[in-house]
């Protein structure tokens, strides 16, 4: 039997560690060693024990979650999973945490909400497994854990593309998708790529509230002009569209022009948005006209959609295992042989402009 993830709890709540411990523990490969109320109180664990994984609340007395971060990364990198109430004024704080080595964010559980929870259980389960194996400072970590619980489709959202062979237009498409060490990864590729790179629409796994101030750090930092998605929104040369946490996105044709549609729908792949559901969607609509990428991530979403939108003739990569924090999507999808190319970070942006210019 594979060891269990270790898991240590630090939050200011003792209700928030009640439930956080209840969650984590209703699955068999997570244990809670401590629950703490402060860093302090943490620091004292982590020197008897090293956990696994960390969750850590931004907002804290005596010492905040931003400022334990930078030091335990400093001294003591371990995977860090930001876990805040924050929403949308407190997005930033949070993209702050990832800029200091935090590898995901959930949001707390939204306490006497039932309709939700089942979902919020698995999306933080799977958020702490991810992290378990997430390379930390170049650091990889080594716990598996297999993924034994139901997941849909994008069949759920969309029907199988028909491979019909699609007419040619001026303007290339570029898909991609990312998850746990995403946020970092594609700064990188949209800062490395001008002003007027094709239209690229995104999908990142994120909670919901967090994906708008995404959009605008990036659109501080990059040449291109960066949004979080809205539906109906044009796919443009120059822009980026982000795609909304805790809805799908999903790439439509109009003529020539190309728009994203944003709806509600199902966890696929245990997410949404889905990674599947945009390359479907992209496979359908675009064919040869697309580009896809699959980038770091835990699991599977995308792999499926990823090749899809190769047997449609887009032109598809996946991030190597070198620079991915986490190699579990870009390696299902070059397992399933939907990867053309095995690409590393730093050449993603100038592979998209080969390949996209006509």
């Amino acid at each position: 039997m594979a060891a269990k993830i270790r898991v240590l709890i630090i939050d200011d709540s003792a209700s928030v560690r009640q439930t956080l411990k209840t969650i984590l523990e209703e699955d068999p490969a997570l244990e809670v060693i401590a629950a703490a109320a402060d860093p302090f109180a943490a620091a004292r664990y982590i020197q008897q024990e090293l956990p696994d994984v960390i969750t850590l609340d931004v907002e804290m007395p005596r010492m905040d979650g931003i400022t334990f971060l930078r030091k335990l990364m400093h001294q003591c990198p371990v995977p860090v999973v930001m876990c805040s109430s924050l929403v949308e004024d407190g997005s930033e704080t949070l993209l702050q945490a990832m800029e200091a080595g935090a590898v995901d964010v959930i949001l707390k559980p939204r306490l006497g909400v039932a309709d939700h929870l089942a979902e919020q259980h698995l999306q933080i389960r799977d958020t702490v497994k991810a992290a378990a194996v997430a390379r930390v400072r170049g650091r990889p970590r080594t716990p598996t854990v297999e993924r034994v619980a139901r997941k849909l489709t994008a069949d759920a959202v969309l029907p199988p593309p028909d491979n019909r062979p699609m007419s040619r237009t001026t303007e290339m498409v570029v898909c991609l998708g990312a998850s746990t060490g995403g946020t970092e990864a594609l700064r990188e590729v949209l800062e490395a790529l001008p002003a007027n790179a094709p239209g690229i629409v995104i999908v990142q796994h994120m909670p919901e509230s967090f994906t708008a101030a995404f959009a605008r750090r990036l659109d501080g930092l990059c040449d291109l002009s960066i949004k979080e998605a809205a539906d109906g929104d044009p796919v443009l040369r120059g822009h980026v569209l982000i795609a909304p946490g805790g809805r799908h996105m999903m790439l439509e044709r109009r003529g020539a022009r190309y728009h994203v549609a944003v709806r509600d729908g199902p966890l696929v792949a245990r997410h949404r948005p889905s990674i599947d559901v945009l390359f479907r969607s992209a496979a359908r609509s675009a064919g040869s006209n697309a580009v896809g990428v699959i980038m770091t991530g835990m699991g599977d979403d995308g792999a499926r959609g990823l090749l899809e939108m190769k047997q449609a003739g887009a032109r598809t990569f996946a991030q190597d295992e070198e620079t991915s924090i986490v190699f579990g999507m870009p390696k299902e999808a070059i397992a399933r042989g939907a990867a053309e190319r095995i690409v590393p970070l730093g050449d993603i942006a100038r592979e998209l402009l080969r390949v996209t210019t006509r």
